[in-house]
């Protein structure tokens, strides 16, 4: 299809490009877009019905949606953004320079910039900038039918109506009704007596991870937000939550691969965008490696006393890291999902220890019959090699799982203790360690 649409645009068939996009669905329409320049974007985005343009700008990255909006006419800008779910907006706006956010939200309408100036103002990757304030409110001293008739008259401002939520005259968050509770209720019932408890909320300065924890925890679909005095300021709905997983797990993995995180789809990143996100991490990684490159210097001697120890400096230091690698990634992972906190930190040493203790056994037995039957090497010098496997594995282990820990409780990403770090720690560790042994079996 997408090459179908290329093809038509290269063509200038824009009454058949019109007539096929009317009838795909908007996600399809804004994963097909998001392959195309921004020129093209925005001449297939002027052949979508208003309501549909709406939704698929609304679908697209952040990134792409900025450069779609930059090249808009002001008029065609304001339009849009005065039809999008405000926190969509506020999400787009966000990234663009302030000068022009201002010229933008000066030519939208009152409220428009009121919702909008308000979630700006809010910490980024907080509740608060994660929320919409295009929500279902209603006042508890309401009848039904009064109340029925206020959704009524804004019905089409709402993100989502399945939920009301209550509040009294201070807009204090007194609890939700469903909407077919309200529907089959008696039109004379005061909404106080019909609504339910509200069993989870956020504030607007909670982190979007944990609130992201929240919706997966109680397998709920909207949450409300409130303020320091518990007064209701917004919601947050499931669709958000998902790409607040969707952008953690992304930058996690990022992280954890030794790459800075860059907010844009990989085929609209530039090469030298992508070099740059990426050399710093290398640097740091081979200058921290000269440290393994200056204990295999001090030990030369040895080395050239016994050259078969080289052999086997690889495979030491390649399952060494690997040993950390496993444990550094477990432990992220469970950090994210809040199975593990820093008060867990000596039970998963130990955890970690008696599993460190196994593998050490298993690789070392198997390792030693290898190196007798097939490298054939003396017995000394397969019990120095398997030693240092086995004390290797259980440090590794040790290092990984606490790392991320540490790094947690000290206010940093624990995905930056992933595998390429750890690694480059645990090769230093386990050269000492082999030198040391060998130096003590052996004798040189």
């Amino acid at each position: 299809m997408e090459e179908r649409i290329k093809r038509l645009l290269e063509e200038k068939s824009y009454k058949i490009l019109k007539a096929e996009l009317s009838e795909m669905n908007s996600s399809d329409i804004a994963e097909i877009l998001s392959e195309f320049t921004t020129k093209e974007i925005v001449t297939l985005f002027r052949l979508l019905k208003k309501d549909v343009a709406v939704d698929v700008f609304g679908l697209l990255n952040t990134t792409i949606s900025k450069d779609v909006l930059n090249y808009l006419s002001d008029k065609e800008a304001v339009q849009l953004i005065e039809e999008m779910a405000s926190d969509d907006a506020a999400d787009i706006l966000e990234e663009m320079p302030a000068n022009i956010v201002d010229k933008l939200l000066k030519k939208c309408s009152e409220n428009t910039r009121k919702d909008i100036n308000k979630l700006l103002n809010y910490k980024e990757d907080s509740a608060g900038s994660l929320m919409t304030v295009e929500y279902a409110e209603l006042k508890s001293d309401l009848t039904v039918e009064n109340a029925i008739k206020t959704l009524k008259k804004k019905v089409n401002e709402y993100e989502t109506i399945d939920n009301v939520f209550i509040v009294d005259n201070k807009r204090k968050l007194q609890g939700i009704i469903k909407i077919q509770d309200l529907l089959f209720a008696e039109k004379t019932d005061i909404i106080k007596k019909l609504i339910h408890p509200i069993e989870n909320y956020v504030t607007t300065s909670m982190d979007q991870e944990e609130v992201a924890n929240i919706f997966k925890k109680y397998d709920i679909t909207i949450m409300p937000v409130v303020d320091s005095e518990k007064r209701l300021v917004g919601i947050i709905t499931i669709d958000d939550v998902v790409d607040v997983l969707e952008e953690e797990a992304t930058e996690d993995m990022k992280k954890m691969a030794a790459i800075i995180p860059v907010d844009k789809p990989y085929n609209k990143v530039s090469i030298f965008e992508t070099f740059r996100s990426r050399i710093p991490w290398l640097l740091l990684l081979m200058v921290s490696a000269t440290f393994t490159g200056k204990i295999i210097q001090s030990f030369e001697d040895k080395l050239a006393a016994c050259a078969i120890l080289t052999a086997f400096i690889p495979m030491i230091m390649d399952t060494g890291g690997n040993a950390g690698g496993q444990a550094s990634v477990s432990i992220i992972r469970a950090l994210s999902l809040n199975e593990v906190e820093f008060k867990d930190i000596w039970k998963v040493i130990w955890k970690e220890l008696r599993v460190s203790i196994c593998c050490a056994i298993v690789l070392a037995i198997c390792n030693f019959i290898k190196i007798l039957l097939i490298d054939k090497v003396t017995t000394p010098v397969a019990i120095v090699v398997c030693a240092t496997l086995a004390f290797t594995i259980i440090l590794a282990k040790l290092i990984g799982c606490t790392l991320p820990m540490v790094a947690k409780k000290l206010g940093f990403d624990p995905a930056v203790m992933a595998s390429p770090f750890i690694t480059t720690i645990v090769d230093a560790c386990a050269l000492l360690i082999y030198f040391q042994i060998a130096t003590s079996i052996l004798s040189i």
